[in-house]
């Protein structure tokens, strides 16, 4: 009976451990076929960059007869040095701009006591539902008022006063703090501004970093509001120069795709960057975020 009952078991065990590692297969099957689904137009904009017109859609991963022509002509050809200045000025001063200013929105709705606080906050949440194409028109009015029309200004300083959504997301971190660490601060005599940069910001980091990334990415790409804004080529930023290149390397059908995916292969190499330091603290971020929420 003992034999018979440690068959059974290894028998179970093993069943066991063969379904464990048919799953465990089919999840690396699925992850590598999401992989390659995902990295493959990266790699397909790699080889067209090397790659003469003639050869930019033949779907070769190995360029027949790369070159780096399509490197130098587009750098003689389009002020891209200029455009990703003034991109990369825009991304930073964004970025910035709406992490402060939603991380001190989040921390008063979470930190401080006061009537009325959550029909306020539900308020805020409440201006994610107005379409950007509502609000389009009266933002355009104030800049142009302000005589801002034409500048980069308009394409970051609306971030001063913060974001709906990131103001919910940092908020999640502030509320999930224990209390008792501030009230002992403020026992020791720290002040509220002392309280919220010393202890607030620091433990917060992950959800301050996840929104710097986010922020710098869709600022990097912004082409709506650059398009509506900004009049003079030494203005633009990458996406809007990307656009002037269409029309300008487009014109009467004779398309130069292959200039036009080396400068997408240029402006997108920032982002990879980006990612690649940030990925600790933005991957920490969101699983934390979707654990608390």
């Amino acid at each position: 009976m003992a034999d018979r009952a440690t068959k059974l078991r290894e028998r179970a065990d093993y069943r066991a451990n063969r379904k464990g590692w048919l799953g465990r297969g089919l999840i690396i099957a699925l992850l590598t076929l999401a992989t390659v689904v995902f990295v493959y137009p990266l790699i397909w904009l790699v080889s067209a960059s090397l790659k003469p017109r003639s050869e930019v859609f033949d779907n070769k991963l190995i360029p027949e007869s790369p070159t780096i022509e399509n490197y130098i002509t587009i750098w003689q050809e389009a002020p891209l040095a200029l455009w990703i200045g003034n991109t990369l000025l825009v991304t930073v001063l964004a970025a910035v701009a709406v992490t402060f200013s939603s991380a001190l929105v989040a921390w008063g709705f979470s930190y401080y006591r006061f009537r009325g606080r959550d029909a306020l906050f539900f308020l805020v949440l409440a201006t994610m539902m107005l379409p950007g194409a509502v609000t389009m028109i009266p933002t355009f009015l104030i800049w142009d008022a302000l005589g801002q029309v034409g500048t980069l200004t308009p394409l970051w300083a609306g971030n001063l006063f913060g974001s709906a959504f990131y103001i919910f997301l940092i908020r999640q971190f502030f509320l999930d703090l224990p209390r008792q660490v501030f009230e002992a601060a403020r026992i020791d005599g720290a002040t509220d501004w002392q309280i919220f940069t010393r202890i607030g910001v620091p433990l917060c980091k992950p959800a301050l970093v996840v929104t710097l990334l986010f922020e710098a990415q869709a600022a990097w790409t912004d082409l709506m509001r650059p398009l509506i804004y900004l009049r003079d080529s030494s203005t633009f930023t990458i996406p809007r120069g990307l656009k002037a290149m269409l029309d300008q390397f487009g014109f009467a059908g004779n398309w130069h795709w292959e200039l036009i995916v080396t400068a997408g292969v240029i402006t997108t190499v920032p982002m990879i960057i980006l990612f690649f330091i940030g990925q600790r603290h933005f991957i920490e971020g969101v699983a934390t975020t979707g654990a608390k929420s």
